[in-house]
């Protein structure tokens, strides 16, 4: 199950007054009314979330599910909910060190148990992640995004997985960036 961070709208879309409901809230309910389906955002924005807070929400939520999370999460697009919430929205060659600073923090706190952190972003001090996310190595990663510059290239060193879109002729392009990327980083894209 595939939720859009940051919130889920409700069929039918449309309208400025369509309900709309907060991801991780969602897919804790649902984690604990399933038992087989895998569980994440398509994506989350970086800027919504401090990363080491996000990376204790996918836990808990890789635990309620018995091991399904999976951590979908992106650069961030949407101007306009960012306005409307409050939330700066920085320009993107700075979102996006946001995001490759996140996904190092994410994955630290779902294999360590005491995780210190400097970035130019973000700082951690002895965090703690406990308990532990269910599935060995933590949640699968997925970044969103097909910047074949940039976000190609955080998918290749971090990811596990890749959330791309666009034409078949696009997604061949993209994917030969990516396979790019991967030979630079020594990473075997089958992985």
């Amino acid at each position: 199950v595939w939720v859009m961070d940051h919130f889920f709208q409700l069929p039918p879309l449309g309208g400025p007054d369509q309900p709309m409901l907060e991801a991780y809230t969602l897919l804790g309910a649902l984690a604990a009314r399933t038992h087989r389906v895998q569980l994440g955002t398509l994506v989350t924005g970086v800027t919504y979330r401090n990363p080491s807070i996000l990376a204790k929400i996918v836990t808990t939520l890789d635990v309620i599910s018995g091991g399904r999370a999976i951590l979908g999460i992106g650069g961030a697009w949407y101007d306009v909910e960012h306005q409307g919430l409050g939330v700066r929205f920085p320009a993107a060659p700075v979102r996006l060190d946001m995001l490759e600073e996140a996904v190092q923090i994410c994955r630290a706190m779902f294999t360590g148990d005491d995780v210190s952190f400097a970035g130019q972003h973000y700082r951690l001090d002895h965090a703690r992640n406990l308990p532990r996310p269910v599935r060995p190595g933590g949640p699968p990663i997925m970044i969103g995004g097909g910047g074949e510059k940039k976000t190609l290239r955080l998918v290749a060193q971090y990811a596990d997985e890749s959330n791309l879109t666009g034409n078949v002729g696009t997604l061949a392009r993209k994917i030969e960036v990516l396979h790019r990327h991967c030979a630079e980083v020594g990473r075997d894209p089958a992985e």
